[in-house]
């Protein structure tokens, strides 16, 4: 019988077998993704608001913001992304030119809960700055889908399309292609339906998905396929965009994604720093492992 204050709706106590579980997958992952050169690197749980602000469109009501005693004006990190395009920008006479890291950190959002979906969650971020070079994209896909072989995931699939795909269209349209299997085609305005079919791989398409046969051996509609209704929410993507489906269906609820941002952290910088990553949800990711 619980006699104890409740927590509040969206947050939760993990116990210890399920914290057990997340450990050894943080572990697998972390030891995949080190073989592929990422290294770790951890940023604060609170930001100034100012500094997440901006990045997210429409989500960006969902970010926890408050003051302090001080008068500050604060916020719970949204994503582990942003955070990393601010510590970029503060140390880049001290990063490589191209610099790879990982994270793993809890994020916050204001959004309602549902099956696999809390207010505080766990995130698993890593990215690598500071290149344009397809290969790097080709590289966060393909250690991704290492990562999941590892945990026993065979079937997963990644979702491939380019933010590209989608210039000249209105964020409102983009954002309801991006919905398509969420909502039904049949609740899709026709001329979106009509768009989506005429989007086939771009040439920077054709590269990654060259290089992910060539590189690293992967095959196309085993490991990933290319999927023209792919757009991604936040605001920040600039060309590649992925997410990974547990068995390769589109109905399917996503256990991570990411893509190329490479305008984010010259928001910071002052100057343009590409970088391409990919976040896994955890919570969602240990459910299916």
């Amino acid at each position: 019988m619980r006699k104890g204050p409740v927590t509040p709706k969206g947050f939760r106590d993990i116990n210890s077998d399920l914290a057990k579980k997340r450990r050894k997958s943080i572990n697998k992952i972390a030891e995949v993704l080190e073989s592929f050169g990422f290294v770790p690197v951890e940023t604060p749980t609170i930001e100034f608001a100012e500094t997440l602000l901006g990045k997210y469109g429409e989500d960006e009501k969902l970010i926890y913001k408050f003051t302090d005693r001080g008068g500050r004006k604060l916020a719970l990190r949204y994503d582990l992304t942003v955070p990393l395009a601010r510590y970029v920008a503060n140390n880049l006479g001290l990063l490589n030119p191209t610099f790879s890291r990982y994270q793993v950190g809890q994020v916050y959002r204001g959004e309602n809960p549902q099956a696999g979906r809390y207010r505080e969650f766990t995130q698993f971020d890593f990215d690598t700055v500071g290149s344009n070079d397809l290969k790097e994209d080709a590289k966060v896909i393909a250690a991704t889908l290492a990562a999941v072989r590892k945990l026993g995931l065979p079937k997963a699939q990644m979702a491939i399309n380019d933010r590209k795909n989608f210039e000249g269209l209105s964020p409102e349209d983009i954002r309801t292609i991006d919905k398509i299997y969420k909502v039904g085609r049949e609740n899709t305005p026709q001329k979106l339906l009509d768009f989506v079919e005429q989007v086939t791989p771009n040439d920077s398409l054709k590269k990654v998905f060259d290089l992910l046969k060539t590189e690293y051996g992967l095959k196309k509609d085993t490991d990933f396929f290319f999927d023209p209704t792919l757009a991604r929410g936040l605001d920040y993507y600039t060309g590649t965009i992925f997410e990974l489906k547990p068995t390769g269906k589109l109905t399917e609820l996503s256990i991570g994604g990411g893509g190329r941002y490479d305008n984010l952290i010259g928001m910071f910088a002052g100057k343009k720093i590409p970088a391409v990553g990919f976040s896994f949800g955890l919570d969602r990711l240990i459910e299916i492992s």
